[in-house]
């Protein structure tokens, strides 16, 4: 008897045994499986989303978080077409043509300045906005003209599709197209060039200001974070993420450590970017603005 109830034992505890050993191989497996996230859109955007983006896959191992540029219109029609997970725009989805906004969730996370600049030696550092103009639509085309070297003004612009330029185009040049020049796709490659061309211009976002370029004042109004806040200073944006619907909790996750206070208190103000709640004014999608209520 004592042998014939073993063996039924002995089975059962290999049932158990086999059982957990499931169980251990099915949940290694899941804990392993990762969530890709691709992101495109905003150069202006993109330094805060790429650092972020790290520090945030420090902690989330399984998140595989891909970032890149391209321009906010790219951004704003791969989201829409479900190419990639999220969009980062420098403009309202309602501005982007052929893009159907209401199918797509704006998350803003920060706000940015973007200011006229140019190489170092025209020997300028403040315009009038009709001598911005005058400029950028090829009326002046000599620095001599606006108190600076006698030296050819060299336009740079963005590539069109840019927020970047489309916020330029519309606030600094008061709806007017900027002339045909030389285009590039990012902030950075913009930066660069403006640094190394005698005679250029362009306008960056006030994240890529540094000391290698001249940022140029407006009517006397320096392009700094606290005349953004009151909209002294009118050359700004929010900086959207948008997704295609309500994103997937993995990535509502992502986007509110962006907006959460770690990010907002620590790499929003040092990368050069402004907290949208420290903000004393608002912009809607049709370009109105209003005192943010207490």
């Amino acid at each position: 008897m004592k042998k014939k109830l073993l063996l039924p034992l002995i089975s059962l505890v290999g049932v158990f045994t086999l059982a957990g050993c499931g169980s251990k191989s099915a949940n290694a497996t899941q804990s392993s499986e990762s969530t890709k996230v691709t992101i495109v859109g905003s150069t202006a955007l993109q330094p805060l989303v790429e650092q972020a983006a790290e520090k945030y896959q420090d902690k989330n191992p399984n998140m595989q978080i891909t970032v890149q540029g391209g321009g906010s219109g790219a951004g704003l029609s791969q989201v829409s077409d479900g190419s990639v997970t999220v969009g980062n725009s420098d403009i309202f989805a309602e501005e982007k043509d052929g893009v159907d906004a209401k199918k797509l969730v704006d998350h803003k996370v920060a706000v940015v300045g973007i200011a006229p600049v140019a190489n170092k030696d025209v020997g300028v550092t403040n315009l009038t906005q009709q001598q911005l103009i005058d400029i950028f639509t090829k009326k002046i085309t000599n620095w001599k003209d606006v108190g600076g070297k006698d030296e050819n003004i060299v336009l740079i612009n963005r590539a069109q599709g840019s927020g970047t330029r489309a916020t330029f185009e519309s606030l600094a040049l008061n709806g007017q197209k900027s002339a045909t020049a030389s285009e590039q796709d990012s902030s950075g490659t913009v930066q660069k060039m403006v640094q190394k061309t005698p005679g250029a211009i362009s306008y960056l976002a006030f994240s890529y200001l540094n000391d290698d370029v001249q940022a140029l004042d407006i009517d006397g109004v320096q392009p700094t974070e606290d005349n953004v806040k009151i909209n002294k200073w009118k050359i700004w944006s929010y900086e959207h993420m948008y997704t295609k619907g309500a994103p997937s909790a993995n990535v509502a996750k992502f986007i509110k450590y962006i907006q959460g206070s770690s990010i907002q208190d620590s790499l929003v103000n040092k990368l050069g970017y402004i907290s949208i709640s420290s903000m004393k004014v608002e912009r809607t999608a049709d370009g109105q603005v209003n005192d943010v209520k207490p």
